[in-house]
């Protein structure tokens, strides 16, 4: 497999993470990143258009890393037990970077089961940010959020390791519902950029759209 198509070459202040450490309950257990998708994994996608965007990027999963192919990414597991969520990977990512990669102020997240994830949401995220004066962002299409995919600074781990801990917090819009956020909405013309697969019937409705 050729890992250079997996480089970050994206601004250094930002790092992002592949979230890769669900159950896929729905989708009947599994990794559900690891469905093919005309000729390339669905976790293999969500890589190629996470790099252009971020500063360095890295996988965060659950249990065994020798199930996932080798795409030359740093492999970072959940520093809370349990299978904490999507936020358990969002703190495990924020406390990797500010003690290997102080140089980025942000985590970018991105969902594994998204298969036309835009290029540019991260930038357009960011600007949002800056112009709203916003705390962090995320995106929405289609009359929905999608807060998985989300822009978080550094600074907010302490808060967020105290609520998972002390409060068990767990669901991610109920974390950015405690914040000013910028929201920046995506057209869905032939396709939701954001449409996430969660069961085989959805796998095969994005072989559709491919």
């Amino acid at each position: 497999m050729n890992t250079q198509a997996f480089i970050p070459s994206g601004p250094r202040e930002v790092s992002g993470v592949l979230l890769a450490g669900g159950k896929s309950r729905r989708f009947g257990g599994g990794d559900k990143c690891l469905q093919t998708l005309d000729g390339k994994t669905l976790l293999e996608r969500a890589a190629l258009n996470a790099a252009p965007q971020v500063g360095a990027l890295m996988l965060n999963i659950n249990g065994e890393a020798e199930r996932f192919p080798d795409l030359g990414l740093p492999i970072l597991c959940d520093s809370i037990e349990g299978h904490a969520g999507p936020l358990a990977g969002v703190l495990s990512a924020m406390e990797c970077v500010a003690s290997h990669a102080p140089q980025s102020r942000w985590i970018a997240t991105f969902a594994t089961d998204a298969p036309f994830i835009p290029v540019n949401w991260v930038a357009r995220v960011r600007a949002a940010i800056t112009r709203e004066r916003a705390d962090l962002g995320t995106v929405s299409s289609n009359g929905r959020t999608h807060p998985v995919f989300g822009l978080w600074p550094v600074d907010l781990r302490f808060d967020l390791r105290k609520a998972m801990e002390e409060e068990g917090l767990r669901k991610v819009d109920e974390w950015t519902g405690r914040y000013n956020v910028a929201t920046v909405d995506f057209e869905a013309n032939d396709k939701d950029p954001f449409f996430n697969i969660n069961t085989a019937e959805d796998l095969s409705q994005a072989a559709t759209l491919v």
